[in-house]
């Protein structure tokens, strides 16, 4: 099969063709992300292959079904980017990598949870200038403290067990509720318990139109006074303007994100040559408190191989008639 891979870079185009090695498929590595004004780039191509922050809307998938188009794979977990009504009524499946390495999420999220605690960023910052004063970088022990956890998953059980080898409380708030996820030693309560008790909180969730904006206004009124705050999910999930202004009144502990409500068009690019158009995102960068990643969360060996291998293999069961195990829900 011939397959167009948007928002192609170095890294896709070795881990996609290594996993192709037994498939045999023609790959047409394409830098740009899909759109109605790429969509044309995959004339011919019977695959199509994008990332998280490709725009598969109805007028995309039209023109790639019009150019022969069958099969949409996703090269990630979420499909909120994809419209699955329109793929449905065009005939063309789609399916995602729903099961990867939880562990490299996970410890991302931990490790940015460490780093915002214990002021690592601005630690280094100093010491490369040779000043080695501990003003300011005052932390907590999170030995003792409540975690609580959005979204009770694969990778939040994951994130959960890391943390209990911290020795914290963990509490989860999840609209489907995982009786392993209690038995394993945490407990579920409503988000405005969790908003109330936890010391730090971590998103991951996906996103969808209700956990859009889930953490508003609302929430971090409810939030425990100096509270941190970690999303390795969706950016949207988080209200960003609104968390912004939890951190100006000084509510909001801290905030580290590896995704960004506005991160399409700005992330996985080099933009250091040019203005930063996002004032969000700039006044976000400014703050002492803040820490941000470029959504690097997925990026491990582990995980990124196992990504472009199910990736391949989806378009080697459908060019042989065989089961889609991966193909995105109703």
């Amino acid at each position: 099969m011939k397959i167009a891979v948007y928002s192609a870079h170095d890294y896709d185009r070795d881990g996609l063709t290594a996993a192709n090695a037994a498939g045999g498929h023609d790959l047409l590595f394409i830098k740009a992300p899909l759109s109605a004004a790429t969509a044309r780039q995959a004339a011919g191509c019977g695959g199509a292959c994008i990332f998280v922050n490709d725009h598969a809307d109805a007028e995309a998938l039209r023109i790639l079904a019009e150019d022969g188009v069958h099969l949409l794979a996703l090269r990630c977990a979420g499909f909120n980017n994809v419209d699955a009504a329109e793929a449905k009524r065009l005939g063309i499946s789609v399916t995602r990598v729903g099961d990867y390495s939880p562990h490299s999420v996970a410890e991302h999220a931990v490790a940015l949870l460490l780093a915002l605690n214990r002021n690592i960023p601005i630690a280094h910052e100093r010491v490369l200038a040779n000043d080695y004063r501990l003003d300011g970088l005052m932390g907590f022990d999170l030995y003792g403290k409540t975690i609580g956890i959005i979204g009770a998953g694969r990778i939040g059980a994951v994130f959960a067990g890391i943390l209990r080898g911290f020795g914290c409380t963990i509490i989860a708030y999840d609209a489907y509720p995982d009786p392993e996820f209690e038995r394993a030693g945490a407990r579920f309560v409503s988000l405005a318990e969790l908003a109330a008790q936890s010391d730090a909180i971590s998103l991951h969730c996906p996103l969808t139109p209700d956990t859009r904006h889930l953490l508003d206004a609302d929430f971090f009124a409810a939030c425990k006074p100096g509270a941190l705050l970690v999303n390795t999910s969706r950016g949207a999930v988080l209200d960003t303007a609104a968390a912004l202004a939890a951190l100006h009144s000084g509510h909001l502990g801290g905030l580290a994100l590896d995704v960004y409500e506005f991160e399409a068009g700005l992330f996985f690019e080099d933009h250091s040559q040019s203005a930063l158009a996002d004032p969000l995102l700039a006044e976000l960068q400014q703050l002492p408190n803040v820490l941000i990643t470029g959504h690097q969360g997925f990026f491990t060996r582990e995980a990124f191989s196992t990504i472009c291998q199910t990736t391949i293999d989806s378009f080697t069961a459908y060019e042989k008639g065989a089961p889609l195990v991966n193909r995105i829900p109703d």
